[in-house]
């Protein structure tokens, strides 16, 4: 249904989503009302379509119904007070929204490594090592689908913690991480997916994946 959820405002975008089923959640309907999508790209016109963008240097921000899944996925661990890291944060729209789902004394780390990206987001660095000075992390969503599950941000979760990743390179699809209270994980494939890679600074900035 995501391809039918398109508005001409967030509004409308966010009113849609729920009407297909994408949204289940009140409080993720919320937080991304509360968050105007035309700030995090380059053509302000698309900025409610239901699908991905570029938003320069090879990278694109998620269809909205994408971020939509990753938030109902991840959020019984998105409570305020939550940590979440999100890899491959691009221009920080997904950011924004997940503060609104763990609010002031919560703490939401972007990273990517393209600089420019970062001038919207939060910290410059390799989203493949995660970002240890603010570990461990309720809640982790990765932007871009990962050859093998990433066990540094395994590392990197807490207990108890989720991270939905997108896992393969020709075939991919989302993963769903559990660590419980004891440390022991679990494995659960949700649906297939096509992201761009998650690769290196030098690759995506020729373009190559």
């Amino acid at each position: 249904m995501a391809w039918i959820s398109s508005g001409s405002s967030s509004s409308e975008l966010v009113m849609n989503m729920m009407r297909n089923g994408l949204i289940k959640s009140d409080r993720v309907a919320s937080a991304m009302q509360k968050v105007d999508r035309a700030h995090y790209v380059l053509r302000r016109e698309d900025a409610y379509d239901d699908c991905p963008q570029p938003i320069g240097h090879s990278a694109t921000i998620s269809a909205p119904h994408m971020h939509a899944h990753a938030m109902e996925n991840l959020l019984p661990f998105l409570n305020p007070g939550a940590r979440v890291l999100d890899v491959g944060s691009g221009s920080g729209y997904l950011c924004a929204v997940l503060h609104h789902l763990v609010g002031p004394t919560g703490k939401v780390v972007g990273i990517d490594h393209i600089s420019e990206l970062v001038d919207w987001s939060v910290v410059t660095g390799d989203g493949r090592r995660g970002y240890p000075p603010a570990a461990p992390y309720d809640a982790i969503h990765v932007g871009a689908a990962s050859p093998h599950l990433p066990q540094t941000l395994i590392d990197q979760l807490a207990s108890p913690g989720r991270m939905f990743v997108p896992v393969g390179e020709f075939y991919q699809a989302i993963l769903q991480i559990d660590k419980d209270a004891n440390g022991h994980i679990t494995k659960k494939e949700l649906f297939d997916v096509r992201y761009v890679p998650l690769t290196d600074e030098s690759k995506q900035r020729m373009g190559i994946f």
